[in-house]
């Protein structure tokens, strides 16, 4: 029998989908894990034309139904100013239900971000992100330092979460670090979704 991990992200740039899509790789390199790609759609100040309901390209819009199908949860954004950006804070301020239920209660996850400097609020980005899921009563996963590529890397990847560069320009590729440190934290979540799945 397959689990499913709920890949879930919004990316302006691209650089958070790429994360995503290693991410997912690596969930589905654990035997048993399968990852479900979703995206939150965009939001405006002032909605003049109806989103599709389904994105150009990329992957699916998220659905209510996929956080409770799903054994755990990947969850990223691009930074703004220090936190996650406006459509996925829009989408968790839509999860009342969710929480009055406890649906996400004793589910793992992960975090993931990507900012275009160094020191452009990676760390606060995936620390205030956790912080509606502990509401949920999740259970998160962090990268530990036994993965090499954490103690090695010069560009991105924290204990908090997976990370990426992009550059002022967001023209920086995911660097081999970021890709290996990704995989590395899908396959975390997976192992421990499965774990916690087998558990009576």
């Amino acid at each position: 029998m397959n689990h499913e991990i709920l890949v879930l992200y919004y990316s302006r740039s691209g650089h958070t989908a790429q994360l995503a899509r290693l991410i997912a790789r690596g969930i589905e390199e654990v035997p048993g894990m399968r990852a479900r790609l979703r995206q939150v759609p965009p939001v405006a100040p002032v909605t003049e034309v109806a989103q599709p309901p389904e994105p150009e390209d990329g992957a699916p819009y998220v659905q209510k139904q996929d956080l409770l199908d799903c054994v755990g949860l990947a969850m990223g954004s691009p930074t703004r100013f220090g936190n996650m950006a406006a459509p996925l804070k829009h989408f968790l301020d839509t999860t009342g239900a969710e929480w009055a239920s406890g649906a996400l209660a004793g589910k793992p996850a992960i975090l993931f971000t990507s900012t275009s400097t160094m020191h452009g609020g990676q760390e606060t980005t995936l620390l205030t992100m956790a912080l509606p899921l502990l509401h949920h009563g999740m259970l998160i996963v962090g990268l530990p330092y036994t993965e090499p590529a954490l103690t090695s890397t010069q560009t991105g990847g924290t204990p908090y979460g997976l990370s990426h560069v992009a550059g002022a320009k967001g023209d920086n590729p995911i660097s081999d670090h970021e890709r290996e440190l990704a995989r590395a934290l899908g396959r975390r979540l997976a192992d421990v979704a499965r774990r916690l799945a087998a558990t009576p």
